[in-house]
């Protein structure tokens, strides 16, 4: 019964989390999905803690698997990596090649002048699926070891030619260490 009870809680959790998760980003039917199956998972465990609430392991069970599934969501939507990231990269060098590097390596690369307190520096501004995040940022560290690198999940985006024809097959063709 114990075993039941934590591996129910534990799949209702997971739920839960990726249902948040999927409203926040928007995915709203996909969420409503979701939150059928939770809601289902959660009566059934609920209904057997509550019929054998003198028995503490099953309480301990029920909680622990709150906890246990709280993580898989979370590393359940990290391995999904739904959505797009920005990624701001400054340059200490404005005569860097590195922007036409990335593109040619299927990023969306918009760059331009800026200045900071010790001169002038070339400011990326980068949009890519979340799944390729770590291997751009791996990317911008090879290209320039030096890089002031930030990264934001957009809340909305419109226009622009890249989002159109998303270059995922391009992106996940190259190896970071061929840089």
């Amino acid at each position: 019964m114990i075993a039941v009870i934590f591996l129910i809680n534990v799949i209702y959790v997971t739920c839960l989390t990726m249902r948040m998760i999927l409203t926040l980003k928007g995915y709203r039917y996909y969420a409503a999905g979701v939150s059928v199956i939770e809601t289902m998972i959660y009566v059934v465990g609920l209904g057997l803690v509550l019929n054998s609430l003198d028995k503490i392991e099953n309480v301990l069970a029920y909680a622990l698997g709150f906890g246990v599934g709280i993580i898989i969501g979370m590393k359940l939507e990290e391995w999904i990596a739904l959505g797009y990231i920005v990624v701001n990269v400054t340059t200490a060098d404005y005569e860097k090649d590195i922007p036409r590097k990335l593109r040619d390596l299927g990023y969306g690369v918009t760059h331009y002048a800026a200045n900071g307190r010790d001169g002038q520096r070339m400011i990326m501004q980068i949009l890519t699926p979340r799944k390729y995040e770590l291997k751009l940022m791996d990317t911008v560290k090879q290209l320039d070891p030096k890089a002031f690198i930030i990264a934001y999940e957009p809340k909305n985006i419109h226009g622009g030619f890249w989002v159109k024809g998303v270059r995922s097959k391009q992106l996940k063709a190259y190896d970071t260490d061929e840089i």
